[in-house]
């Protein structure tokens, strides 16, 4: 099975792929950077290419993904890449209101392989993001989150006008220190003063916290599920193959070119184009 799942990751196109560094001075791939969001398409050809379709094991498959499973081969599930498109205008329609009523959106991928994908797609439009590890309480107890990321970003301003000058050497390092360990895990959101109009979810398999907290604040979910995963949890489920990079930057991207038309200001709901 993972065999054939990573397989997929020769389908993916590398154009607009590149190495970049992060405040933190970590080394990424920016999968979005030169991303031609007016050109991509998300289409039957080009799901099929990119393996959205493979699914986990048959044995692994969570019953309410019944009704996005195709067909199985060779014991794997095969997700019907029509519905798969349907969700996507959907979901496409719906993330385009909410960037329309002006409310932010936050993007997820608490999956180690999803890291720098949502942090480039983040960044390229705008969005907050969350990597790695979500802290508890981000929406339950958003005030504190909140005061943290206003500390970070206070001190991180006092730091490069040199107000810490006066501070010894060592406080100085200390300070500095903090502030990193605190931009790794809240950088994407430390300008985020409101719970956000909508979460989009790279992994929803694993992001049983993220989705308990937005449940509990009435935030909205649209996240891709894979065969192996509820998607009635999430309000917008995108089936596809959330492990191979190829599948979720298509993905991705096809909802980014819906995003980017609010820029636009086009009056019209961006369609998924089927074709056979």
């Amino acid at each position: 099975m993972t065999d054939i799942k990573v397989g997929a990751e020769a389908a993916q196109q590398n154009d607009g792929v590149r190495k970049a560094e992060d405040a933190t001075g970590i080394l990424s791939v920016d999968y979005f950077s030169g991303f031609d969001f007016a050109s991509a398409e998300a289409t039957l050809e080009s799901l099929l290419k990119s393996g959205v379709h493979f699914g986990h094991m048959k044995s692994r498959r969570h019953p309410k993904m019944e009704p996005f499973v195709y067909t199985t081969r060779n014991n794997l599930s095969i997700l019907d890449l029509k519905k798969t498109l349907a969700a996507l205008e959907s979901a496409a329609n719906f993330l385009v209101s909410v960037k329309r009523s002006g409310k932010p959106i936050l993007c997820v991928g608490t999956k180690k392989q999803t890291h720098d994908l949502v942090r480039s797609f983040a960044k390229r439009l705008g969005l907050f993001f969350v990597v790695d590890r979500w802290i508890g309480g981000t929406f339950t107890n958003f005030s504190v989150i909140r005061g943290r990321t206003k500390y970070l970003r206070e001190t991180g301003e006092k730091l490069a006008r040199g107000d810490f000058k006066g501070y010894t050497k060592f406080e100085r390092m200390k300070i500095a220190e903090e502030l990193e360990k605190l931009e790794k895990r809240m950088g994407g959101i430390k300008h985020m003063n409101d719970l956000p109009g909508a979460v989009l979810l790279a992994d929803a398999k694993e992001s049983a916290i993220v989705i308990r907290e937005a449940k509990r604040a009435g935030v909205p979910l649209v996240g891709v599920v894979d065969s192996n995963t509820d998607p009635s949890s999430i309000d917008y489920p995108i089936p596809g193959n959330d492990d191979a990079i190829s599948s979720l930057r298509l993905l991705f991207g096809a909802l980014g070119k819906a995003l980017e038309s609010v820029r636009s200001e086009s009056p019209e709901p961006v369609k998924a184009e089927v074709k056979s």
